[in-house]
């Protein structure tokens, strides 16, 4: 059971399998949505105002209405997360998905003609890397024929349904048989991963792209930026870096809410440095010790 998805469509709770959107969604016929990934430490919802702050943000940019508040929607997470306990029969972290479309209505692309915001929240075991992975680190590839979009086109800050230039560029590193793509932007600027912000460690110092490179500025990437400034003693500077640079790095890692901090071991045929001693290594432990002590400064957050 431990690969059943509890689904809740406005209000309504069901299997995830089961169909809940009309044909004439727009989420389903132009990607007209918003997203956010939640996850949850040992029961309790992280980083939960980051994440409705954010989607608060994605639903402005696109002019979309949220048809609830944040009260509404940890009542909605909650009902969601129980039904799925009680159905798979187990307890765990969980991956917390929730799209909001703009809803039904006549075939077109004028947004009058949407009825009323749908939402959809899915709920699931919460997946990882295998230990080896996490052991070697993650492979690399980046892609050369698709780039990342420009802020000037779709923004990338925006957290939309329309994933699909992200899917391209996966699928291609996927076919040269790596774990995620690497993502130029079209200056040939490093930009992110598919669902994943990067950094690169160079002599102790910690670099990421800026968020003008046009890249989503992710929950956990911030965090690690604010922490490593306020408590950590950490270098992390926000710069352009190109994939002449590779090279110059010791290391490279990921970021995202569902995985936190994962190591990279190659970039197409640049190898960089993962075991217990890196800096990478340093950064998880001290971003589980922020999880702890979250956890501990709201409970009120605790789903189970």
């Amino acid at each position: 059971m431990s690969d059943y998805i509890q689904a809740n469509t406005n209000g309504r709770l069901h299997d995830a399998t089961e169909p809940s959107l009309s044909p004439l969604d727009r989420s389903f016929l132009y990607g007209d949505s918003i997203y956010e990934v939640f996850r949850t430490y040992d029961g309790v919802l992280f980083a939960f105002q980051e994440h409705w702050d954010r989607l608060r943000r994605s639903a402005g940019a696109i002019g979309l209405e949220i048809p609830f508040d944040e009260g509404v929607l940890l009542t909605e997470i909650r009902r969601t997360a129980s039904a799925y306990f009680e159905r798979a029969g187990e307890r765990g972290d969980l991956y917390i998905r929730l799209q909001i479309s703009r809803g039904g209505g006549a075939i077109g692309l004028d947004t009058n003609l949407a009825e009323r915001p749908v939402y959809v929240l899915l709920v699931r075991r919460l997946g990882s890397w295998p230990e080896a992975k996490w052991n070697k680190g993650l492979r690399l590839s980046v892609a050369r024929t698709l780039y990342r979009n420009s802020p000037q086109t779709l923004n990338p800050a925006w957290k939309t349904g329309n994933y699909l230039n992200n899917v391209l560029c996966l699928r291609e590193a996927r076919l040269k048989g790596a774990d995620d793509v690497l993502i130029l932007n079209l200056d040939g600027a490093v930009a992110e991963a598919s669902v994943c912000n990067i950094f690169f460690v160079r002599d102790k110092q910690v670099l990421t792209p800026a968020l003008d490179t046009g890249i989503l500025e992710g929950v956990t990437r911030r965090i690690v930026l604010r922490q490593a400034a306020l408590s950590w003693n950490i270098d992390v500077v926000e710069t352009a870096v190109y994939p002449a640079q590779f090279d110059e790095f010791d290391e490279c890692f990921l970021t995202s809410t569902t995985q936190d901090i994962v190591p990279v071991g190659k970039i197409d045929e640049v190898g960089f440095k993962v075991n217990k001693r890196s800096m990478t290594t340093r950064l998880k432990k001290m971003f589980g010790q922020f999880v702890s002590d979250h956890n501990q400064r709201h409970m009120e957050m605790n789903i189970f």
